[in-house]
């Protein structure tokens, strides 16, 4: 899947093609931008929240747990010298302990999880 962005109509703000799906991004008024969309880090954070609570909600589903809802909050910054994403889930229904203490360790078995815990490389070319 290709990710692709076109200038819009404020300052600083760019459309998001992914595939048939459109957001905007932004920075905030204080950086000079117009914050009419999330700004790039908290996209990042947007897309570890989603793909936790997809991942636990279809384990869940599949293993026949009651989970009614998973609430997935996702803190960021800067901090001394690294990038902390702290996250903090709400596992919402009649779950035993164990049950809890499995989707916890299925969540960090996420995708974006995992793609951020592990090696990234960019590479970039001139088009």
């Amino acid at each position: 899947m290709q990710v692709t962005t076109t200038r819009g109509n404020d300052k600083l703000q760019y459309k998001l093609q992914i595939g048939k799906h459109q957001l905007l991004a932004d920075a905030p008024e204080a950086l000079g931008g117009d914050d009419t969309g999330p700004e790039p880090h908290d996209l990042l954070a947007a897309s570890l929240a989603a793909c936790t609570a997809l991942t636990v909600t279809m384990y869940a589903k599949r293993r026949g747990m009651a989970l009614d809802d998973v609430r997935v909050a996702i803190d960021h910054a800067q901090e001394d010298g690294a990038y902390v994403l702290q996250r903090q889930i709400e596992f919402v229904g009649a779950l035993s302990q164990e049950e809890r203490e499995r989707l916890l360790d299925i969540a960090s078995k996420c995708p974006v999880h995992k793609t951020l815990s592990g090696a990234i490389r960019i590479q970039t070319d001139v088009v």
